[in-house]
């Protein structure tokens, strides 16, 4: 399994120079009902995985140098204690290197957490320490109650000392922007024919969001990118079937009557 992963990664031209192998455990993965229509049921099977037993020692040997971006995810630091502690020494490394940005997506996993306190505790200590934080109003609900998307900005713009800006997803209706100088605005979604598979939507969001920051487009465009990203994805079956290539996503972004 650890094997086809790193394949899949290397034919995506994604680099695996950090990437560890070990007899000890096995490699984590996830069934998923394949459905016709909406949010599959998921079954997890991470628990005593090699995820689960990462050292944060491994993190000493990356080159911080020119990183421009982490993406910071909260389903890594509820697989165990022991990824708990490596996600906040990753977190402590980054401290160092301030040119660096990073994005939060809280990815709420209930069923990989001991207790939902303990998740949000954790989640919003984590974000509290992250640039862009990504949270839909589901998980906005759960993590400081409430689905107002202005509200749910305005808590973590304030939770964080460094998050300057907090996109938060707000289903077929886009996406809304807010940064601490208190700009604020709608970014419209993109109009679909059928929602097949909801589940890939939230990553390929985050895909659009943070390509578009590291191309320099302003947040308001990354959001809209990241708007079309996520609306492809719930059309297709799978977790990243839908996802475009570049021409695939500037044809669907230039077509007018999406929005």
């Amino acid at each position: 399994m650890g094997e086809f992963v790193n394949k899949q990664l290397e034919a995506n031209h994604i680099l695996t120079d950090y990437i560890d192998s070990t007899s000890k455990y096995w490699t984590a993965f996830q069934l998923k009902q394949r459905v016709t229509k909406g949010d599959p049921g998921i079954y997890y099977y991470r628990r005593n995985s090699a995820a689960a037993h990462f050292d944060k020692q491994t993190l000493d040997h990356i080159d911080f140098e020119g990183v421009k971006l982490v993406h910071l995810s909260g389903i890594f630091p509820a697989i165990s204690e022991q990824a708990l502690v490596a996600f906040k020494y990753l977190l402590h490394l980054i401290a160092q290197h301030p040119t660096i940005r990073t994005t939060f997506d809280p990815n709420l996993r209930p069923q990989l957490w001991s207790s939902q306190e303990k998740m949000v505790k954790t989640l919003n200590e984590l974000a509290s320490h992250a640039n862009v934080i990504l949270p839909g109003v589901n998980e906005g609900e759960i993590l400081m109650g409430s689905r107002d998307p202005e509200k749910i900005a305005d808590f973590y713009l304030a939770n964080g000392e460094v998050t300057d800006t907090v996109i938060v997803k707000i289903g077929a209706k886009g996406a809304f922007v807010k940064t601490r100088a208190g700009q604020a605005t709608i970014v419209p979604g993109y109009s679909v024919d059928q929602v097949i598979d909801t589940v890939g939507a939230g990553d390929g969001f985050a895909v659009g969001v943070i390509t578009g920051l590291l191309e320099g487009l302003s947040t308001e465009e990354a959001a809209r990118r990241g708007n079309a990203i996520g609306s492809l994805a719930v059309q297709a079956p799978g977790d990243n079937d839908g996802y475009p290539t570049r021409d695939q996503l500037a044809a669907y972004q230039n077509d007018e009557q999406r929005v």
